[in-house]
């Protein structure tokens, strides 16, 4: 009995033995993964504007976990990112993607250059509305469900969008709110109601408050008038952004203006699209940068963005005085029907003035193209200038410009070349400049093959990493990564956005510095950036092998979040 119960002991220690091992083999082969996502071996860079370190990151949910080696961790997803950039998402600093989102969540246009945060706000907000602003085109969307800015952010994100998006409030639209259309200051009750709906957008997370003052109403607004609505903006450590009142005759007052607001209200401040506008102009941006740089000196946080193309984009509104714009389209159309008052409009548009910023001057009409109408029976026209559609119908630029307003019901979809190349490689390098492309994200098809947008919709942060910092070596690509992330989300006050780090949202741009690239022109402005491979945001896996994947994972982002 003893000899068989020594035989058996060490066949049953083996047995245990060998359970124990299967049930580790088991257990080791069931266990989670390390992390929800590992990149592995890309070259990494920060956002700081430091060289890349070639090294891996392990991402968890919606945040980097780690970064350092990785051989030995596993993860659900696994990306090689040899020869690859990876870098923080760009950050859109000005996006006119409002409307476009509420109908196709994709955003990609701007996705397939890595841009994984939009911010809206160029003067007008989808919020705060009232009545009478969601049916006579206060909206980029025909009936908004939404009253608030913030409750217009949370049908973005509850409809599913692709990117992050962010928005400041329109002083246009709080002044639209109260007045309407009027040219005229607001009453003292007028303006204590505009300064509490600004107070109401920043308590709901809006980034500061946003002017576009060539553009009629936000024309009427006076310095005094902004500088009242900045200071509530600024008690919540807000920005003061803004389209300033000139580009081109009047850029040094106009700046002077903006840097006046920066100080009474006690605010930071930055200059949308930064440029000098006309020909005559262009001298002038040495100067206006020599402004921005000694007030920055003086303690003042002064700031720009810009696109990186000579032409801008808007309508031919921006050819017009802002007095026959007042009260809104429908009675600026009306006026323009009017014999005496067209001829009196044709009079202004023909001649320079320092009163308004008359765009078409700065540009001549060789250098103003139709690109965008409702009515399909003139969407012919698109691509031509008005030099070229006067000459075929026998009369005058001015002319065509009325006439096409007229026969559209719109402000017509307008392409200005305005300014200089070697302008806009001045204003790449400087420190302080962000990126944005004051444009529409859209995808190349459907309904937005109807108009030609400017080409910056599809290509304007390809077109930098390309032209200015591969192709012509303006910039390094550490550099541009630096403005492109960590300088806009500094200047935004984003605590963990913009930079590549633990901690941070895992919102990253892996690309071919190489290969990447711009395609759309003036002409055919329909062409999808090509040479980002991967673009995540939260997280989440937004575009793969230079395709999106259907995730919209995209959030409001709030001002003061941690």
């Amino acid at each position: 009995m003893l000899a068989e119960s020594l035989y058996r002991l060490p066949t049953m220690r083996t047995s245990s033995i060998s359970f124990a091992l299967v049930c580790l083999i088991l257990v080791a082969g069931c266990s989670k993964p390390d992390y929800d996502v590992i990149l592995s071996n890309g070259n990494v860079f920060d956002g700081n504007g430091t060289d890349p370190v070639q090294t891996d990151i392990g991402i968890r949910a919606d945040t980097i976990a780690f970064i350092g080696d990785l051989s030995l961790s596993s993860a659900g997803l696994e990306i090689d990112a040899t020869g690859l950039a990876v870098t923080p998402g760009f950050i859109n600093m000005l996006s006119w993607a409002t409307g476009n989102l509420v109908k196709d969540g994709r955003s990609l246009g701007d996705i397939a250059q890595g841009v994984t945060l939009e911010v809206f706000g160029e003067g007008w907000s989808e919020g705060p509305l009232n009545d009478a602003m969601k049916s006579d085109g206060s909206s980029l969307v025909d009936t908004p469900a939404w009253t608030t800015l913030r409750e217009y952010l949370a049908t973005l994100e509850n409809g599913g969008i692709s990117t992050n998006v962010a928005s400041f409030v329109g002083a246009t639209t709080v002044r639209i709110h109260e007045l309407g259309h009027e040219n005229r200051p607001p009453t003292p009750d007028e303006l204590d109601r505009m300064k509490a709906l600004v107070r109401q957008a920043m308590e709901e997370g809006a980034m500061g408050l946003g002017s576009s003052l060539i553009y009629a109403p936000a024309f009427y607004a006076d310095t005094d008038e902004l500088i009242e609505l900045a200071k509530v903006a600024a008690e919540y450590d807000g920005m003061y952004i803004s389209h300033m009142r000139s580009e081109g005759n009047q850029l040094l007052e106009a700046l002077e203006e903006l840097i006046t607001i920066s100080r009474e209200a006690g605010i930071r401040a930055e200059v949308y699209h930064l440029k000098a506008a006309g020909e005559a102009n262009w001298p002038k941006i040495d100067q206006a940068i020599e402004r921005i740089e000694q007030a920055r000196s003086e303690g003042q946080e002064i700031t720009a963005d810009m696109y990186t193309y000579i032409a801008g984009a808007t309508g031919l509104d921006a050819f017009m005085p802002p007095w026959v714009q007042e009260g809104g389209f429908g009675e600026w159309r009306t006026r323009l029907m009017d014999p005496d008052i067209r001829a009196k409009v044709l009079g202004e548009m023909r001649t320079p003035t320092n009163e308004w910023e008359n765009l078409g001057l700065g540009a001549g009409p060789e250098g103003i193209m139709v690109v965008g109408f409702e009515q399909d029976s003139l969407r012919y026209l698109i691509g031509k200038t008005l030099a070229e559609l006067a000459v075929e119908r026998g009369t005058t630029p001015e002319d065509v410009a009325i006439d096409l307003v007229i026969a559209d019901s719109t402000r017509v979809g307008t392409v200005y070349f305005l300014m200089s190349e070697e302008n806009v490689k001045k204003q790449i390098a400087l420190p302080w400049i962000s990126f944005d492309s004051d444009a529409e994200s859209m995808a190349p098809e459907g309904e937005n093959l109807k108009n030609n947008p400017h080409p910056r919709a599809y290509g304007n942060f390809a077109r930098l990493l390309a032209k200015y910092v591969r192709d012509e070596g303006v910039i390094s690509l550490q550099e541009a990564v630096r403005k492109l992330t960590s300088l806009p989300a500094d200047n935004l006050r984003l605590a963990r956005r913009g930079r590549l780090e633990v901690g941070h949202f895992a919102d990253i741009a892996i690309f071919d510095p190489e290969t990447i690239q711009d395609h759309a022109t003036f002409q055919e402005p329909h062409q999808l950036a090509t040479g980002m491979s991967h673009v995540f945001v939260n997280g989440v896996q937004v575009f793969k092998d230079g395709s999106h994947t259907g995730a919209f994972p995209g959030r409001a982002v709030l001002r003061g979040e941690n």
